[in-house]
C-alpha cells in the first residue's frame, strides 16, 4: 500500500499534472467570461437587430394530443447561433492575444546594442572600443573602429 501511495503521489504532483489543473482552473473561469460575453452583451445586440425573435419556441409539431411530439429545432437553432458566437467571440480574443505575443517577441528580438569593448590585436586584453592606447600593454592603436 505504501509503494502505491508513493507512486499516486509521484504522479499526482507532477509538474504536468499540475499544469493541467492550472490549465482547467483558467479555462472555466475563462468560460464564465466568454459566456457572459456573450450572454450579456452580444445577443442583445443581435436579439435587437432580429427584432426580438425568440429562436427557443420554433418547432415542428409531428403529432398532437396527450402524446403530441415535436421536433424544437428552434432550441437547435439557439444553440448553434450560440456557439458560433462562443466561437468568434474566443477567435478574436485568442487573435488579439496573439497579436499581443508577437510584438513582445518582435521587441525581444531587436538588434542587440553595439559593443563597447574590443580585443588589443597585441595582448588580446579586453578594452573600450573608442580606445587608441591600450591599458594593459601600452600600444598604440588603430583608428577606434566603428561597428
Amino acid at each position: 500500500m505504501k509503494k502505491f501511495w508513493k507512486e499516486f503521489k509521484s504522479f499526482a504532483l507532477k509538474g504536468s499534472m499540475i499544469d493541467l489543473a492550472v490549465g482547467m482552473i483558467i479555462g472555466s473561469a475563462f468560460t464564465g467570461i466568454v459566456n457572459s460575453l456573450v450572454n450579456d452583451i452580444v445577443m442583445p445586440v443581435l436579439s435587437l437587430i432580429t427584432g426580438r425573435v425568440d429562436f427557443n419556441d420554433l418547432k415542428l409539431v409531428l403529432s398532437s394530443g396527450e402524446n403530441a411530439s415535436s421536433i424544437n429545432y428552434g432550441s437547435f437553432l439557439t444553440q448553434v447561433v450560440n456557439f458560433l458566437l462562443v466561437a468568434l467571440v474566443v477567435y478574436i480574443v485568442v487573435k488579439q492575444i496573439n497579436r499581443v505575443r508577437d510584438l513582445v517577441s518582435r521587441k525581444k528580438e531587436e538588434k542587440p546594442a553595439a559593443p563597447t569593448e574590443k580585443e588589443c590585436p597585441y595582448c588580446l586584453s579586453k578594452i573600450p572600443v573608442l580606445a587608441t592606447r591600450c591599458p594593459h600593454c601600452t600600444s598604440r592603436l588603430d583608428t577606434p573602429e566603428n561597428t
